[in-house]
């Protein structure tokens, strides 16, 4: 099962950037996975790192303490008998994944269309309504042949 460790820092306020670069290093810790430097607060950051399992972590300590031996200049008390970092590890209990997502994020819906009455909807509304009679030159000549008929 994967492992997590984390570190909370207060840096001094004239030494942010050399923190930052000195975590910017090709590091080769056998189990891990990935890590990442977050700025949590002014002057506040947290290293987090993802390993195969604890035992990866433990193997890396004495190369994670060199590391950060060579900033601990950097770094101010964090206070209430704390210290320079606050460090936390443990096992995973829970490996939450995010939903695939069913459309690119970010990329909005197309309005929907309103809906057209059904063909036989269309039908009937036309029976029910009164033919409108179509106005045409010709119009006079028809009933001309009607009274024709008619007699």
């Amino acid at each position: 099962m994967s492992a997590f460790n984390v570190v909370r820092f207060r840096v001094k306020p004239d030494r942010e950037e050399e923190f930052v670069a000195a975590h910017r290093i090709d590091v080769k810790f056998a189990g891990l996975q990935r890590a990442a430097l977050v700025k949590t607060g002014e002057h506040t950051y947290c290293f987090v790192g993802e390993w195969d399992g604890f035992n990866s972590i433990v193997s890396a300590r004495p190369q994670m303490i060199g590391i950060l031996d060579s900033m601990r200049d950097c770094l101010e008390d964090l206070g209430g008998g704390i210290g320079l970092t606050d460090p936390v590890s443990g096992e995973t209990v829970v490996d939450i994944a995010p939903r695939k997502a069913a459309r690119k994020a970010g990329k909005k819906r197309a309005p929907a269309k309103a809906k057209k009455p059904a063909k036989k909807a269309r039908k009937a509304a036309a029976k029910k309504a009164p033919a409108k009679k179509a106005k045409s030159k010709k119009a006079p000549a028809r009933k001309a042949s009607k009274r024709r008929t008619r007699r």
